[in-house]
């Protein structure tokens, strides 16, 4: 990976005001990255690195769209789209995950993803889409089952080499740990997170490409009503993909444009993340102003007494 000569800058802090008065700070780093790898501008340092989490999911979907398991089960945009996402459980979402297990003769049993607390069935935990894309691979390769989870399982290391391709070095020096679904997770620096989100944007191959279309035609899919992933891609149709991940994760790509921007909220913060998305999108004009002060109403304006400010800008490299 190219990095230039300095991948440092002062973080970003996001301000929770109660009246006006601040109540809470959060840290946050902030990391844009073109397609070759090459750092563009930084808030905090591009080498932080940070489990990438569910910001991962539209790149385990490659598993999907790079075995010929799509066609092999007539699975839709929708079926993809779900595949990436990090749902709510709505009965919609639901029964997108049942359609794909369904369409590969997979019985919902087969899902080793948890059942969320309340809840009848593991197809309601919010990855259980991924979990039915790695069965759906499993199944059209003749792969086991029993045990799709292990980081050894050839599903697994499909997916950690289209990952370590993107970024051109051996799946070997990643780092893997089991996050909460029990799938692989990895850590990875700011700027690597950044690269991915570059790549997918350039949509220089066909399988990510069919990953963009299918988050952009749904994106009620990849997270949910009055999610942020889901209103920002609304908001923004054909241009932006965005994707959350736990602990204070969020990556966006601008499309067509080759470029990725990774966040990394330090203390793990979702309501910093995304003011800190909003704050830096309209930095480097990727959303209108009009867009801007509808995503900030939603998540920025957090009741009649309390809203969130950001200090701090990206610093070009």
């Amino acid at each position: 990976m190219t990095m230039g000569k300095r991948t440092q800058s002062a973080a970003l802090e996001v301000r929770l005001l109660r009246e006006g008065i601040i109540e809470s700070r959060h840290i946050v780093q902030a990391v844009v990255s073109d397609e070759r790898g090459r750092v563009l501008s930084v808030a905090g340092n591009a080498e932080t690195s940070a489990f990438v989490r569910s910001a991962l999911k539209p790149f385990q979907a490659l598993a999907v769209t790079s075995t010929g398991t799509l066609e092999r089960y007539d699975l839709s945009d929708r079926d993809l789209a779900i595949i990436t996402s990090s749902h709510k459980g709505s009965m919609e979402q639901v029964r997108q995950v049942f359609n794909i297990l369904w369409r590969t003769d997979l019985d919902p049993s087969v899902l080793q993803c948890p059942i969320p607390e309340g809840k009848r069935s593991a197809l309601e935990y919010n990855c259980s889409g991924k979990h039915a894309g790695m069965l759906a691979v499993c199944q059209q390769r003749h792969w086991p089952l029993v045990n799709y989870l292990d980081r050894k399982h050839p599903v697994q290391q499909l997916i950690i080499s289209k990952v370590a391709e993107i970024l051109k070095m051996p799946a070997a020096e990643f780092i893997g740990v089991h996050d909460d679904c029990g799938a692989p997770t990895y850590l990875m620096q700011m700027s690597q997170m950044a690269t991915l989100y570059a790549v997918l944007a350039a949509s220089n191959s066909l399988d990510m490409e069919r990953i963009v279309r299918a988050m952009n035609n749904y994106p009620v899919m990849v997270a949910g009503e009055g999610e942020f992933d889901t209103e920002l891609m609304r908001l923004s149709p054909g241009e932006l993909i965005s994707k959350s991940g736990a602990e204070g994760v969020q990556c966006m790509a601008r499309l067509g444009e080759g470029m990725g921007l990774a966040i990394k909220v330090i203390d793990g913060s979702k309501r910093a993340k995304y003011a800190a998305a909003i704050h830096l999108l309209q930095q480097l004009g990727w959303i209108t102003p009009s867009v801007a002060q509808s995503l900030a109403e939603k998540f920025m304006n957090l009741g009649k007494y309390k809203r969130l400010e950001v200090i701090g800008e990206l610093s070009l490299l």
